[in-house]
């Protein structure tokens, strides 16, 4: 067992010690650092420029629309001089001037450019309302009919469960998780492999293969790669969250995140489920079979090829699922949940769609583990002649002699 954690750890230090591990922790989140600086330089920049000013000489009417729209709003120019002028050094978008008579109130928009949509909104919003007010001063309608007059319309919103922001966090929630496992099981499939076929044929396969067993060597070198894609994983969901946390306070990012926050919420719920726990058995799974493919080139100077049958059976499995993102409960989804190799893509489908029981979960989880269990036996047994071949023949050839040697 000693040995076994020896292979182990010193696989994992010399796989986070890389540039290339670094690189992969490291640039989702100086992407994210990126977008957040870029996005606070052109909100603090714009922040400004977008608002109005706000010009009339009935003083209480200017009072109430900038209590009512203050985020909106340059309360500091007070005057067409003064607006004209924040105007031309792009302070601020245009001024709006607001006057009443006796019957009508009215609001006149100037500035180089079409003010945005919200705030022509919440000017015909303040205007219609003051307009309100007027009409029934000048009625001289007795209280109950100005009563009757305020009577609004109601506006009732029932949302079926699978509509609305449930199927659009469903969607999201698909494509984060397929596009997660496609990519780590992409990049590491690459390294195991590679990892596998740099010792094929070398003389210190011979002395390690002397002083341990083949089995014990191969199932350290899978969990010393699995440790590593643990740790990445780990280090993407305490940094996910963290950003999370952090989008919520920043001034330019907190207005979307609490009005989305039920969506966000849905989608975070998806992701950290029992999907991650088929993400990683679906990599441990594909990983076992990159090392069972480096096991197999013929030299080590073919290390690149090695990876090609777990990369293109990951291919097939994650472009198999795009036709059913929308559909997940028909019968060849259901089928394809419990195959492995495709049911760490085709399951988490079927559980973010929530069409899928828990009892079905299990067993697809069972059939995964088993077929991991089953490959390490498997491979651990021939696991040495595959290492000690080093003639160029056919794949069919080496295969066949790696298990006549068990």
């Amino acid at each position: 067992m000693r040995k076994l954690w020896i292979i182990t750890v010193e696989t994992f230090l010399r796989q986070i010690k890389s540039w290339s591990f670094l690189a992969l922790v490291i640039a989702p989140f100086l992407i994210l650092v990126l977008s957040f600086g870029l996005g606070y330089i052109n909100y603090s920049s714009g922040e400004s420029s977008n608002k109005i000013a706000v010009i009339s000489e009935h003083s209480a009417l200017r009072k109430q629309f900038i209590q009512q729209n203050k985020d909106e709003v340059k309360a500091s120019v007070d005057s067409v001089k003064e607006a004209k002028k924040a105007v031309a050094e792009n302070q601020i978008t245009g001024y709006v001037i607001f006057d009443t008579t006796a019957t009508r109130v009215s609001a006149t928009f100037r500035g180089g450019q079409t003010p945005e949509v919200q705030i022509k909104n919440q000017v015909n919003s303040f205007i219609v309302q003051q307009q309100q007010q007027l009409n029934l001063a000048n009625a001289k309608l007795s209280p109950d009919q100005a009563k009757a007059l305020q009577q609004q319309p109601q506006y009732n919103e029932i949302v079926h469960k699978k509509t609305g922001r449930a199927k659009i966090a469903r969607l999201i929630s698909f494509w984060i998780m397929v596009v997660m496992v496609y990519m780590i099981l992409i990049t590491y499939s690459s390294i195991t492999a590679t990892e596998i076929a740099s010792e094929k044929g070398t003389k210190i396969m011979k002395i390690i293969f002397s002083s341990t067993t083949a089995g014990k060597y191969f199932v350290g070198k899978i969990l010393g790669v699995l440790l590593v894609i643990l740790t990445q994983l780990v280090a993407y969901v305490v940094g996910g969250w963290s950003s999370y946390l952090v989008a919520q306070h920043m001034s330019f990012t907190k207005g979307f995140v609490n009005s989305n926050q039920d969506l966000i919420s849905q989608v975070l719920s998806n992701l950290l489920s029992i999907n991650l726990v088929f993400l990683f058995l679906g990599v441990i799974l594909y990983t076992i079979l990159s090392a069972f493919s480096g096991a197999l080139v013929a030299k080590a100077e073919d290390a690149t090829k090695a990876a090609q049958p777990a990369t293109y059976l990951g291919m097939i499995a994650f472009f198999a699922t795009f036709p059913f993102q929308n559909n997940a409960d028909v019968m060849i989804v259901k089928i394809m949940s419990y195959v492995p190799f495709f049911s760490s893509y085709f399951m988490p489908l079927r559980i973010i769609d929530q069409s899928v029981n828990g009892w079905e979960v299990a067993i697809s989880l069972l059939i995964l583990i088993g077929s991991i269990i089953l490959m390490v036996q498997y491979i651990s047994r021939i696991y040495e002649g595959l290492m000690l071949q080093t003639d160029d023949t056919s794949f069919w050839k080496r295969f066949k002699r790696g298990i006549s040697y068990q």
